[in-house]
């Protein structure tokens, strides 16, 4: 029998008899695929029926009409494991997903040019997401309930309460949706403050909520605005996601766990958000912006039940206890186990390159007058070099932009003479050029993430309006450096410290077989980590508070492995350390 959810006098009910959802949060492009099965079987073990994943537009279309589902994206395979371990499955595909994912999970170009209007019934949104959708359904079809598949509920939109609201844009994505033949439960979700509530919620889908704390008086807002349904929290918060420059974030295991007591002793369905976060590989963290910008950290942890590596945790044995104790019959004894780690020590990075000798060697110069957005020279991810030549008489005056977005190091002949970064106070640059005279100004700009919620979504990158006082100047190469392969790369010997944006490689030997590590990078400052040819993310020791990037097994081989720092500040450091244990900061 196909497992058909219905709703019915405020109770889910799978195939006629009463059903308590109990879901965990996993976003399998956060997880190697490697791991995916591993990390199922934990939530099963701990006593979920039912996962729930976001979907990622961005990289399952990066590039306009070009669709992937491959490798980290294969969502069909990761969703047939789940239905081989008998876990149903909650979708949420967006097409926006806030998840502290880069742009909340939109493409970078929908941004191009400023031309469409995100998040609303714009009928050339609605286009792009239609024709994602069509791509994405034909991956998701066997996969819904009444196809004898696994996927029971499905998410319209996300937190859009948050954002706006467009009741016929909501209606819009339930009509493709069905175009498309999703078969399950259509819900939305939100906080539950009243106007949250009356944006976000359509009165013919079920309305659930997202907290952490408190769930009498949130359920209490539900069952006020929208009386005689099912009770669920959609997202019960185990934990919090980290900025740079704060503190990480923590949450004491019993605390999590008298919540959840709490919710499931009302007969409340629930989602833990998040069981397991995972990473945010590659450049695909996300950002803040309220009063300035923020942006998130390369470790998406979030103190969940299982560690960003895979590890149970103290809550996840919290939570499983009390699980048990609204089960009718005990929970089977556990058989996952945490994975090996390795402390394989130091890698001298004996070989350097600097960014401005190696940029051709990466990308070929796009000319233009002014400046360009990322976005408008078909830029999604990464760094942009934007050089020119410069002529005198200039006495004293300051280097000045209308907008970065969002740190940049500034060179003057080849030398690095200052950093800037957006919404932060930032050293005075000066140009003094003599007449007869010119200079080559450099200035490497690195998209940190683009904002993922709230009202600065249409978060475009790059540096506009550079001006010396109050004189724009223009004539530009552009060089898009999405960094994604770097074996071109022309590397000469180096020692100690280096000064300046540079790409610095080692190699790490392994005898036998990999196991999971921790890089270090003390007395590095700023950059990213690849391995192997993989992008490990972003590391920032200088705003904290994460000291270590997770390396996964799966990335490692046995003999020599390709280590490549890129550094953009300039290290006092020429070497980086394999740990066996994380540090994520105070």
């Amino acid at each position: 029998m196909e497992p058909i959810l219905s709703c019915e006098n405020g109770k889910f009910l799978l195939n006629g008899k009463p059903f308590t959802v109990i879901s965990g949060a996993m976003h399998y492009f956060r997880i190697p695929r490697e791991y995916w099965r591993d990390r199922l079987t934990k939530l099963k073990e701990c006593g979920f029926n039912t996962v729930e994943t976001y979907v990622c537009w961005n990289l399952h279309e990066e590039h306009e009409g070009k669709f992937d589902f491959s490798g980290m994206l294969d969502i069909s395979e990761y969703l047939s494991i789940a239905e081989s371990l008998g876990l149903y499955v909650i979708l949420r595909p967006g097409p926006y997903i806030c998840a502290e994912w880069e742009a909340g999970g939109l493409p970078a170009w929908l941004l191009r040019g400023g031309k469409i209007a995100i998040r609303c019934g714009d009928p050339l949104f609605l286009e792009k997401v239609r024709r994602y959708f069509y791509a994405l359904f034909d991956e998701l079809r066997p996969h819904f309930s009444a196809n004898g598949g696994n996927i029971i509920m499905m998410q319209i939109e996300n937190e859009y309460g948050s954002y706006g609201d467009d009741k016929d844009y909501l209606r819009a994505l339930a009509d493709i949706y069905r175009e498309c033949g999703a078969d399950a439960i259509l819900f939305t979700s939100d906080g539950t403050e009243p106007w949250m509530l009356r944006g976000g919620s359509l009165d013919e889908f079920l309305c659930t909520a997202n907290f952490g704390s408190d769930p009498e008086s949130n359920f209490a807002a539900i069952r006020s605005f929208r009386p005689g349904q099912p009770l669920m929290c959609t997202e019960f918060w185990s934990g919090w996601f980290d900025h740079w420059y704060e503190k990480h974030h923590t949450r004491d295991a019993s605390d999590t766990a008298n919540v959840l007591d709490r919710i499931l002793s009302v007969g409340a369905s629930v989602n833990v958000y998040m069981f397991h976060g995972g990473t945010n590989f590659g450049f695909m963290n996300g950002a803040n912006f309220f009063d300035t910008y923020s942006s998130t950290v390369t470790s998406y942890d979030y103190c969940a039940p299982l560690s960003e590596c895979g590890d149970l945790t103290p809550a996840y044995y919290a939570i499983r206890n009390v699980i048990e104790k609204h089960s009718k019959t005990p929970l089977p004894p556990l058989t996952v186990k945490n994975s090996e780690k390795a402390a394989y020590g130091n890698v001298v990075l004996r070989e350097k390159a600097f960014i401005l000798d190696v940029c051709s060697e990466l990308s070929k110069p796009m000319r233009f007058s002014s400046p360009q957005f990322q976005e408008d020279i078909g830029q999604n991810f990464g760094f942009t070099l934007y050089s020119t030549v410069v002529s005198g008489p200039i006495d004293g005056l300051p280097l000045g932009f209308d907008l970065l977005c969002d740190r940049a190091v500034v060179y003057i002949d080849g030398k690095k003479v200052g950093i800037l970064e957006r919404d932060r106070p930032c050293e005075e640059i000066l140009l003094n050029i003599k007449r007869g005279e010119t200079v080559k100004l450099d200035i490497l700009v690195e998209n940190m993430g683009r904002v993922n919620y709230g009202p600065q979504t249409a978060d475009r990158k790059g540096m506009t309006g550079i001006r010396f006082g109050q004189q724009f100047h223009f004539g530009w190469d552009h060089y898009p450096l999405e960094m994604k392969d770097l074996s071109a790369l022309s590397f000469h010997p180096s020692e100690g410290g280096v000064n300046g944006s540079l790409f610095l490689r080692g190699f790490l030997n392994i005898d036998g077989e990999p196991k999971d590590t921790f890089i270090r990078l003390d007395g590095f400052h700023h950059g990213f980590v690849t391995v192997n040819g993989f992008n490990l993310g972003r590391y920032y020791n200088d705003a904290g508070p994460q000291k270590t990037l997770y390396c996964p097994a799966l990335v490692l081989h046995s003999g020599l492995n390709t280590v490549v720092v890129f550094e953009t500040d300039g290290s006092d450091s020429d070497s980086v350390t394999f740990t066996d244990k994380p540090d994520l900061g105070n």
